[in-house]
């Protein structure tokens, strides 16, 4: 993997390109990772995949632990990993434990021996041993090492240990990490600001290849997210990406932004297709082909398709737009301004829903 920034705007908002290997053409930065069940997108089939933008949309988030069930990780390294089995030979992998949707952490269970989640299997105790074998097995491009993540509302011990754990498991994940493949450092803290700078500290002593920013969207407040981004992006080194799970909303993938984060997880559009709702806030200056959004689930050769992958299709090719839009901004050196009115906009907007409802 490499990355370079190519554009600063407003201070911490950053452009840069990522480019993996396998993939034809680098990805612009800020960008968004398509949430996978699995390691494919829950509401459309591989063979509707080109018909979303390229290369944008090339970039999917895998949860290593939906590989828990099915087929066992020497089955899926025998076929070659991920990619082969899926026929993904064109798209990168960003590996995480934590998917926002399905897999999500159990705090409460989690100890010295491994991060618990909670799954369609049940309640489950990750070691990083066995972690690291879904990890080898599946050989993503990109992989976060295991994290202990904690809501808002933990004690000040329970925040410390947290951060305690996350780095042993660095740690032991790197000793057990195969070749090949870039490592993201995972980096929690809660709502505390000063487990977070701590915590960035000590990842980023370590040798990775980028940063994997976790325990949001777990009852941070709105106001307090901006210094505790800040306490960890402060520390980082500006030549490396960061991933950060839990930032869905538009205005929280801004703030987001506005701190330097690079790479955002996609489940907002997620959980939007699933209540059948489609994006329609404006994107000025980006041209979003709106011609694969139908109200219909009559396809072009009148054969029969799913309204809910046409929604779908919709809304990641408007979310992208979106991303493209903060892009252009970036380069155009104002960002902030941008950020400003889109926030404006939305609350004017939000408004005048309320009062003709």
């Amino acid at each position: 993997m490499k990355f370079a920034v190519k554009a600063w705007s407003n201070g911490k908002a950053r452009a840069g390109v990522v480019q993996l290997g396998n993939l034809a053409s680098p990805i612009e930065t800020p960008c968004l990772l398509l949430s996978t069940r699995k390691g494919l997108p829950s509401f459309i089939p591989p063979d509707l995949l080109p018909s979303l933008p390229s290369p944008d949309s090339h970039l999917f988030q895998v949860c290593p632990l939906h590989f828990l069930e099915g087929l066992s990780p020497k089955t899926i390294s025998n076929v070659g990993g991920l990619h082969q089995m899926l026929g993904l030979h064109d798209y990168g992998l960003a590996a995480v434990a934590r998917d926002s949707i399905q897999c999500l952490p159990e705090w409460n269970s989690t100890n010295k021996i491994g991060a618990s989640f909670e799954t369609p299997c049940g309640r489950l105790l990750i070691k990083p041993v066995e972690y690291m074998e879904l990890i080898s097995s599946m050989r993503p491009n990109i992989w976060a090492t295991l994290a202990d993540e904690v809501p808002a509302w933990v004690s000040e011990k329970r925040n410390k240990t947290s951060v305690d754990r996350t780095v042993r498991w660095l740690d032991d994940c790197i000793a057990l990490s195969p070749a090949g493949g870039a490592v993201f450092g995972a980096i929690v803290g809660g709502s505390n600001v000063e487990e977070r700078h701590r915590c960035a500290q000590e990842v980023a002593k370590r040798n990775v290849s980028g940063y994997w920013i976790g325990g949001f969207g777990l009852g941070e407040s709105w106001d307090e997210r901006p210094a505790l981004l800040n306490a960890i992006t402060d520390i980082l080194p500006e030549e490396k990406p960061r991933l950060i799970c839990g930032l869905g909303l538009p205005e929280e993938v801004l703030q987001g932004v506005a701190s330097g984060i690079d790479l955002f997880d996609s489940v907002y559009i997620n959980h939007l297709t699933l209540g059948g709702f489609a994006l329609t806030f404006p994107l000025d200056g980006v041209d979003v082909n709106e011609s694969y959004f139908q109200l219909s689930d009559i396809g072009s050769d009148q054969t029969k398709i799913s309204l809910r992958a046409t929604v779908y299709r919709h809304n990641t090719q408007h979310y992208l737009g979106f991303f493209c839009a903060i892009r252009e901004a970036i380069k155009a050196g104002n960002f902030e301004q941008f950020r400003q009115q889109f926030i404006e906009r939305r609350r004017d907007r939000v408004a005048l829903a309320a009062v003709h409802a």
